[in-house]
């Protein structure tokens, strides 16, 4: 499976610097000088070879330097590249207790009684932590749970699911509707 570690948002100054959305917990060894990269346009299954050759943080932002990208029309064209890893190329995490997103994805989510609530469709980054994007089995209408441990109350890889226990409200369609 592939994963995603890291996006071509634009370009950056006049000598073909990528600005890169990361999503990797560890940018200093997925984007480190020599690293070879597997990248390919959204949408497309064709991918190409791109060498790091200089990585550098800027104004909390990723800026990098691949070969053959020497100037701003090149790093243009590559704006929505998206960056992958293959899943086999991860450690497992000593902590139990961590996930990469992918092992989520797919599990079915529960209630403590064994309800289904329905299936984990992504996992969404955000400012606030982590929040599990849910398709509801009962319509697939889609809910988002704080991936926290007051709410998420166990996780199983292993059985494909996820027990939660949610405030009251948090399952009512209306939850969070200021419109209302």
């Amino acid at each position: 499976m592939e994963l995603v570690v890291g996006r071509v948002a634009k370009s950056h100054g006049i000598r073909g610097e990528l600005v890169v959305e990361v999503r990797t917990d560890e940018p200093e060894e997925r984007f480190a000088v020599g690293t070879v990269l597997r990248g390919r346009k959204p949408r497309d299954e064709q991918t190409q070879s791109y060498t790091v050759e200089a990585a550098r943080e800027h104004a909390g932002r990723l800026l990098l330097r691949v070969h053959g990208v020497n100037d701003r029309t090149a790093a243009d064209a590559l704006r929505g590249v998206l960056f992958l890893i293959d899943s086999a190329e991860l450690e497992p995490s000593d902590d139990p207790d961590e996930f990469y997103d992918h092992e989520l994805e797919g599990l079915e989510v529960r209630l403590g009684d064994g309800t289904v609530i329905g299936t984990v469709t992504e996992v969404l980054h955000s400012g606030a932590g982590e929040l599990l994007s849910i398709r509801r089995a009962q319509d697939g209408s889609e809910l988002l749970v704080p991936f926290v441990a007051a709410i998420v109350t166990s996780v199983s890889t292993q059985d494909g699911a996820i027990t939660i226990d949610p405030p009251a409200g948090l399952l009512d369609p209306d939850f969070g509707d200021s419109s209302k």
